[in-house]
């Protein structure tokens, strides 16, 4: 029987997901092409078989780096934690939603749990108002945008549900300021502590904020995708004086994607002589395959081969500082959708 908990306000925290088994490597690879919000593959009723094809000639060497990261994926896990941990911070909030109460939920769009399934499970513990948080911090037609399209048409089968969507928080005060200290923690690992020099000096070492790439197209044709990514790394900026690029990573198919690709990033800052190297991965508030396999051992080995010393700043996952920009851009979010009591 479905319960009725009144004015109880849903949280849905939504995320890309990934396998979680190697076996589920090809079924994942399909699920992601399938989208035709990421690559159009050929006219439309194409677009299945071609994905088929796609994840079956990709999952060998996909599984092969899902197996040096530990045989899965951790964003589910992660993101689950993340959720908890929002929640908790929730229910102590201080803001005046004590009435309602809040439940947080995890929905992924290309693995488990589904948005489809989690939709369901939310309507029947009595969920009437959803607050969706793309995990996205930058919006883009091919993420944010996918997975707020699909979900509406999901909640077109549950007209019982009201909600509202949160898309895009690039620049919130909260998120700058944890992307910021972990960087500091990213500096530790070079000795140079940011708080023990004067503002300025750091020539000898630089921050490559390297961001999932992107088709050209969707730039030309509006998506503000590079916007947000620049919009944070010019408030991070202003917090952190060390020299910084932006590169472009986890490209793939035949079309023109955003550049400078991360590969050619390497190269040309071994070029300048660039001897210490601190990648923020600045797309991605979890670790995942482009953060433990790309970066990690991918993109370290291309740099020591280039004679560049590369690190990696420790990612947000459930940083308690991340976990409150998380709380905050919620909290604003449920009295923009008037449910604040």
């Amino acid at each position: 029987m479905e319960q009725d908990n009144g004015g109880l306000i849903g949280v849905l925290l939504v995320n890309l997901g990934g396998p979680d088994s190697l076996a589920a490597v090809r079924p994942f690879l399909f699920n992601l092409f399938s989208d035709r919000e990421i690559i159009r593959l050929g006219p439309s009723f194409l677009q299945r078989p071609l994905a088929y094809l796609i994840s079956s000639l990709r999952s060998g060497k996909t599984r092969e780096a899902y197996a040096l990261i530990g045989g899965r994926s951790p964003i589910n896990e992660i993101t689950r934690a993340q959720a908890e941990a929002l929640e908790r911070n929730l229910k102590n909030s201080t803001a005046n939603i004590q009435r309602s109460g809040v439940t947080v939920a995890v929905g992924m769009r290309y693995w488990n749990p589904y948005l489809e399934d989690v939709i369901g499970e939310l309507q029947g513990q009595g969920i009437r108002r959803l607050l969706v948080l793309s995990l996205y911090p930058h919006y883009s037609v091919a993420t944010t945008g996918s997975s707020l399209a699909h979900l509406h048409k999901i909640l077109a089968a549950y007209p019982g549900i009201t909600a509202h969507a949160i898309e895009s928080w690039y620049d919130h005060p909260r998120y700058i300021d944890a992307l910021a200290g972990q960087i500091r923690q990213g500096l530790d690992a070079f000795g140079l502590r940011a708080g023990s020099r004067p503002a300025g000096h750091g020539d000898d070492i630089e921050l490559l904020f390297s961001a999932h790439s992107l088709p050209m197209k969707f730039i030309e044709e509006g998506d503000p995708y590079v916007d947000h990514i620049m919009g944070t790394i010019r408030a991070v900026a202003e917090k952190i004086s060390v020299p910084w690029s932006l590169s472009y990573q986890s490209k793939s198919g035949p079309v023109a994607w955003l550049e400078p690709s991360t590969e050619q990033m390497l190269k040309e800052l071994a070029r300048k002589g660039v001897k210490n190297l601190l990648v923020v991965p600045v797309s991605f508030v979890s670790d995942h395959i482009e953060t433990l396999y790309e970066i990690d051992i991918l993109y370290k080995q291309m740099a020591a081969d280039l004679g560049i010393h590369l690190e990696r700043i420790p990612s947000l996952n459930t940083v308690p500082q991340f976990i409150a920009a998380l709380e905050e851009i919620v909290l604003k979010g449920i009295e923009e959708a008037g449910w604040a009591e």
